[in-house]
């Protein structure tokens, strides 16, 4: 039941601690995972500032939603295949039995809501124990470190696949953070015949260049853009929504992601009517969209690394959570290293 070490515990907003971490033995049907690294995003950030709502958060709680690891154990029922390979896993539960979880959408499960790092022990820790059947497999030479990103990836899959962008069509993604520019590279698949991404700060454009973007513009040198076919919103700002809008072709596609923050500008719904445009959402991402996410990945059609610019151990949970909401362009991606 090796490795001990230490495990980051949230008792309430802003009160966290480290404490010695015993694994958990597998249970039926469940696997035990050593974890190689645990990514940091805004969702962390908020359950730790107490930004949370009440139903997506449970206190105390072990954080850590992104991550990946090696399978070590486990339990009755679960596959011994497993043992030793190398795995990411989603984080929300489904029951695989209600309408929408037989219709692909297991991310709308009806049974109710419950999600590693949020309501469940999460990944900032040694170790985490969870239903085998929601790991997917890495092939054996895959790095670790960049799967870690897969969590986001799989996000950014489930808002590309709603775009339903077509082979030489004009594309945009609103936002250069990971979300965006993994989106972007996933888009750049599609093989659109321009590709734009729309961020806040000059400093991205190179990063932007390499994860597959023809054109990157700030929104102060936003003046001309529009006619875009599909445009994905993965910043859920207070006018990003709108902003994204209006770079849409009339009977264009706008694809929402994450919860907008609370006061933000609603879209005109007689102008969307007008425009007879198309609007989809995406909040996490289903078993497809991390299947689809994981196959890109596994090919190199995703390479998420360069996105990385700190890696710490879990005592700097802290120093972690200051780098990620810092809003500094020269932070990229941070990781804890359990």
């Amino acid at each position: 039941m090796s490795p001990r070490g230490k495990a980051v515990v949230l008792d309430a907003p802003g009160t966290a601690r480290l404490v010695a971490h015993t694994p958990r033995r597998p249970g039926p049907g469940e696997a035990l995972v050593r974890v190689h690294a645990v990514g940091m995003c805004g969702s962390d950030r908020d359950v730790y500032l107490g930004r949370r709502p009440a139903p997506y958060v449970r206190y105390p709680l072990t954080p850590g939603h992104e991550w990946s690891g090696t399978v070590t154990d486990v339990g009755e029922g679960a596959p011994a295949s497993l043992i030793g390979r190398k795995v990411v896993g989603e984080g929300l539960r489904n029951c695989e039995t209600c309408a929408p979880c037989r219709a692909g959408e297991t991310n709308l499960c009806a049974a109710g809501y419950d999600e590693t790092g949020f309501t469940l022990p999460g990944a900032m820790a040694p170790t985490l124990t969870l239903p085998a059947r929601l790991l997917h497999t890495l092939p054996p030479d895959a790095d670790l470190t960049a799967a870690a990103f897969l969590e986001p990836a799989a996000c950014a899959a489930a808002a590309v696949l709603k775009a339903s962008p077509l082979p030489g069509s004009r594309v945009a993604v609103v936002g250069s953070g990971a979300l965006g520019l993994l989106a972007a590279q996933l888009l750049g698949a599609f093989s659109p015949s321009e590709l734009t991404v729309v961020g806040t700060s000059p400093g991205r454009a190179g990063l932007a260049d390499r994860f597959g973007a023809t054109a990157y513009r700030t929104w102060d040198h936003s003046s001309g853009l529009a006619g875009f076919d599909a445009v994905i919103d993965a910043v859920g700002a207070r006018s990003t929504a709108r902003a994204a809008a209006s770079l849409l072709r009339p009977g264009g596609r706008l694809v929402l992601t994450g919860i907008p923050v609370h006061g933000a500008e609603r879209l005109d719904p007689a102008r969307v009517v007008a425009r007879q445009l198309s609007i989809g959402t995406a909040l996490g991402a289903s078993s497809g969209a991390w299947s689809y996410a994981v196959r890109a990945f596994s090919a190199a059609r995703l390479t998420p690394l360069e996105l990385l610019t700190h890696q710490l151990g879990v005592e700097e949970f802290e120093r972690a959570m200051d780098l990620t909401g810092s809003g500094d362009v020269r932070v990229g991606k941070v990781l804890l290293l359990p």
